[in-house]
């Protein structure tokens, strides 16, 4: 892996590959979490903007052509803390996808009348994750989970926000934030020139001013928590989890082991205990999520609103079962993390990706050491880590059927 600052602030990251294709990420380290309660939602609505046309290509379809008919995948996603936009494409078409993403960043149109537009689309968004419950319950988890942290706000913001947004607030908020020092371009596959390329595609671009994010202090949570919506669907569904560490913090190797533990395939404890030996639900899965100030991790469940009592004691059991975790439990975690990050490097995007987060999270070069890191996790540190963090001070939402 290499890693360069160009002159108007971008950092660079690439890593060279023997396969034949190339992933281009964009990446802004600005996301939802900056966002004030007015503009809340307008890191999102601009990830579709900047798909919606600009000065050289007129509109979303032109733009999207220009990539998919070489076969080229073409996306982009916001989170809390960073807004992304990525092509994967063949290797000799490597000029084509910085061709179109640097016309994309540097030359937005925000046509008055395909902000409307946009507006129409991302409240229909709004409306489609909260009529899907598997959605819905971790807007609901997060709202309920965080007390002050900016993480309990949705990155699509909400319904009011959405419809207040103008050409002003878009332009004023893009300029402000989205620029090339508060940028990562993140490459990974077999091309070669590649800082010359970034200089000649994006090196015009004007720095300004970084606004960082101020960091909140959340509080400890004292006691459990619970929140239920009732809701007409044949299904209920259950989110039970904790607060935890941000990415840098070691014990957020620990609690990854723990997720392995409790959370791969059909083989992870819980999947085990609630459907493979109980037959209580069908979709059972454990998440674990680390930022850069913050940590959450959480079990989830779809099932009958009449075992939702029994899903929750099997829950807290399992954690109370991992203070008895042996050295073959260890071991298999820890290589089924070995062998699925390997898998997942062999994706050029998702690498890509995962050194641009580790950039906009500390630095690129930690991705070397994470399985390091992982290898050094004990069983003892199993046992501190799990009666530390998954305790009887957890947040459970539920959505329940009527």
């Amino acid at each position: 892996m290499k890693k360069y600052r160009l002159k108007n602030g971008i950092t660079l990251i690439f890593e060279k590959t023997s396969s034949k294709s190339v992933a281009v990420e964009v990446m802004f380290r600005v996301g939802s979490n900056f966002e004030s309660g007015k503009m809340a939602g307008i890191s999102h609505f601009l990830e579709h903007m900047l798909f919606e046309g600009t000065k050289n290509r007129k509109d979303s379809r032109e733009i999207a052509n220009e990539i998919e008919k070489y076969g080229g995948e073409f996306n982009a996603y916001t989170t809390g803390d960073r807004t992304a936009f990525f092509v994967k494409i063949i290797t000799k078409r490597f000029d084509k996808a910085l061709d179109v993403l640097s016309d994309m960043v540097a030359n937005p149109v925000f046509d008055k009348k395909v902000i409307e537009k946009e507006k129409q689309v991302i409240l229909k968004e709004i409306n489609m994750v909260t009529d899907d419950s598997r959605l819905h319950q971790w807007v609901l988890f997060q709202k309920t989970l965080f007390d002050r942290h900016p993480a309990k706000n949705p990155a699509y913001g909400s319904v009011e926000t959405v419809k207040s947004f103008d050409r002003k607030k878009v332009s004023d908020y893009y300029y402000a934030h989205y620029i090339p020092n508060n940028m990562i371009i993140s490459v990974v596959g077999n091309v070669v020139k590649v800082r010359e390329k970034i200089e000649k595609y994006f090196g015009s671009l004007k720095p300004g001013k970084v606004t960082r994010r101020e960091r909140v202090k959340e509080p400890v949570q004292k006691k459990a928590k619970k929140f239920v919506e009732k809701k007409k669907t044949l299904n209920s569904y259950m989110v039970l989890g904790y607060k935890t560490v941000p990415r840098t913090h070691k014990d957020s190797y620990v609690i990854d082991v723990i997720t392995a533990v409790l959370g791969r395939g059909q083989s992870g404890w819980m999947f085990d205990e609630i459907r493979n030996k109980r037959g209580l639900a069908y979709q059972v899965g454990v998440s674990d999520e680390n930022e850069s100030d913050y940590g959450m991790f959480a079990v989830y469940v779809g099932l009958d609103k009449k075992n939702i009592e029994k899903a929750k004691e099997i829950i807290l059991q399992q954690f109370r079962r991992l203070e008895k975790i042996n050295e073959k439990d260890l071991e298999e975690a820890k290589t089924f993390i070995e062998g699925s990050y390997i898998l997942e490097k062999e994706d050029n995007f998702k690498h890509a990706d995962e050194l641009a987060v580790w950039e906009s999270i500390e630095r690129a070069e930690l991705v070397g050491s994470y399985l390091k890191n992982i290898r050094k996790v004990r069983v003892n540190d199993i046992k501190r880590v799990a009666e530390k963090y998954l305790n009887d001070k957890y947040t459970l939402v539920i959505i329940e059927q009527k």
